[in-house]
């Protein structure tokens, strides 16, 4: 959908709709962080949205001697704020998560 085809009150609902939240996790050179950023889900969006995010300098690094020093990790996952109950289904006398 076009954005300068949708008329001015439904504007900021549409661009609401299309904005995910993202939980981001980096680890690197023995230090580790993890933030939540809003943003379209596009690989590009992500990116500039962790960026923008660094720029600020309110990221809190903590020293973690777990993860290797050379290596570098940067995952995002998306945050789904559902106030439905988790679906559960019972199998083999195992409680477990089931598909909505």
């Amino acid at each position: 959908m076009r954005r300068d085809t949708i008329s001015p009150h439904f504007k900021n609902k549409v661009e609401n709709y299309t904005m995910k939240d993202f939980k981001i996790i980096i680890i690197a050179y023995g230090y580790r962080t993890e933030f939540r950023v809003r943003c379209e889900d596009s690989s590009e969006a992500i990116e500039n949205a962790i960026v923008d995010k660094l720029g600020e300098n309110s990221v809190k690094w903590e020293e973690s001697g777990f993860y290797d020093k050379a290596r570098k990790w940067i995952t995002y996952e998306e945050v789904i704020n559902d106030p439905r109950p988790i679906q559960t289904k019972k199998v083999l006398g195992v409680e477990l998560g089931a598909g909505v």
